[in-house]
């Protein structure tokens, strides 16, 4: 239910830029017209609807935001509705979601990142002072990936949580605790590159040389060990045992994430559940200590620093989720990678799973591990042409569509705006 009246919710916003508030909410009167409203404590208006009305309105109303947001026609869902529902609608203005007024505007990192660019710019000044200077052939290492156009995706999140739950509390300046978050964020988010390149033997991370083939496998394993010793050395000193055992439970998950990955290689049984576990592992829990860790530093109370947990990890599990359908969609030029390279390892991904489940024959090309020249290709083509990609996109907007349930909890500002487009953004992606 909560996937249901998300999506009527969200898509009215994306209706009301085209058509105009009035229209609307006329329209959305006249459907409700008759029912008894009965308001809560919680300042909504409970409305006793039966359930065919919700689906025929509903659907209406989302396929046009599917439309206009993804530019498809057709979306296979599946609703389940007692004989009626309470659905909760704010009672006046509706939240702030639409992009400037510009239905058709592409969102940008740097538009998404605007609200806290002046924090950005004082931690990218900061990670090179905190990383050290009595190690050089370890900081230039370090520096390899600092410097090789990554997103900080990851730090921003620390702050766009960190100045939407301050707002909360009455904090008008962030503490030098929240910064200091985001930095080591950033410090474990670089090692765990570092070493992922190392396992995967990657030559290139973002269309350059990675750490290993520029300076060799012992010095490239070692740089990564330190930054996760100097980002646990900086983690200490928060003095905060909450957010030390988050972060830390974070370096154990990459462990794991690895193991599980390595011992799945080529393995054509491993399930849907299994892919969310080794991705939550390797990417999701990052994400999520990240924006709960900037909550707990804000002194917001646990149910909003739980919130802030599933937003960070229904978003990294659709961050991850899109990245895997792109190994599939993308060139090698956009990807900075060489395309498919996760199905040639034997790192089966959301698309394979999916594909598998109706192909019999990607199973035998897959399990025989690419020994015939063209199999790569051919199991590519079989993906696409089994409803891969296509369930693969599904998977990813029900995590983003909890991603934007969870920040609900926040006070409206461009900050929790910035969290609900860095959803979207990933979303077009996929485009």
């Amino acid at each position: 239910m909560i996937w249901l009246e998300l999506c009527l919710w969200y898509s009215l916003q994306q209706l009301k830029m085209v058509f105009g508030q009035s229209l609307v909410l006329l329209a959305v009167s006249v459907v409700f017209v008759n029912h008894k409203q009965n308001p809560n404590p919680d300042g909504f208006i409970c409305l006793r609807i039966p359930w065919f009305k919700i689906v025929l309105v509903t659907e209406a109303i989302f396929i046009s935001f599917v439309i206009l947001h993804w530019g498809q026609s057709n979306l296979n869902y599946n609703i389940w509705c007692d004989s009626g529902i309470n659905l909760g609608i704010a009672q006046g203005s509706p939240p702030a979601l639409d992009l400037k007024n510009e239905p058709d505007k592409t969102i940008s990192l740097a538009n998404l990142f605007e609200a806290v660019a002046e924090d950005l710019q004082t931690l990218n000044q900061n990670l090179r002072l905190i990383v050290g200077a009595e190690n050089p052939v370890l900081m230039s290492a370090a520096e390899q990936i600092f410097g090789a156009g990554g997103k900080r995706m990851r730090p921003a999140l620390v702050f766009l949580v960190s100045r939407a739950t301050a707002e909360i509390v009455g904090l008008k300046e962030l503490t030098t605790k929240h910064r200091r978050l985001a930095e080591i964020i950033e410090m474990i988010h670089t090692a765990s590159l570092i070493h992922d390149d190392v396992l995967d033997d990657s030559d290139i991370r973002r269309g350059k040389e990675t750490v290993h083939q520029l300076y060799g496998m012992r010095v490239a394993v070692l740089a990564g060990d330190f930054m996760f010793a100097q980002s646990s050395w900086y983690l200490a000193n928060l003095e905060n045992l909450e957010v030390i055992k988050l972060i830390s439970q974070v370096i154990k998950d990459f462990a794991s994430g690895e193991i599980k990955q390595a011992s799945g290689l080529f393995d054509c049984d491993v399930d849907l559940e299994e892919y969310l576990t080794k991705s939550y592992y390797k990417t999701a829990s990052l994400v999520a200590a990240s924006t709960k860790g900037a909550a707990i530093f804000s002194g917001v109370d646990s149910s909003i620093t739980e919130q802030m947990y599933e937003y960070g990890k229904n978003l990294g599990l659709s961050f991850q989720i899109v990245d895997d359908i792109l190994d599939f969609t993308q060139s090698a030029e956009q990807l900075g990678k060489p395309a498919g390279s996760d199905l040639a390892k034997g790192n089966l991904t959301a698309p394979v799973i999916f594909a598998l489940q109706k192909e019999p024959k990607l199973r035998e090309i897959i399990e025989s591990e690419f020994c015939e020249i063209g199999s790569i290709d051919e199991a590519i083509e079989l993906v696409k042409k089994n409803g891969g990609i296509e369930r693969a996109q599904e998977l990813a907007k029900e995590k983003a569509i909890l991603a934007i349930q969870n920040v609900q909890c926040l006070p409206r500002s461009a900050f929790r705006l910035a969290l609900e487009e860095m959803v979207l953004y990933n979303l077009e992606r996929i485009d």
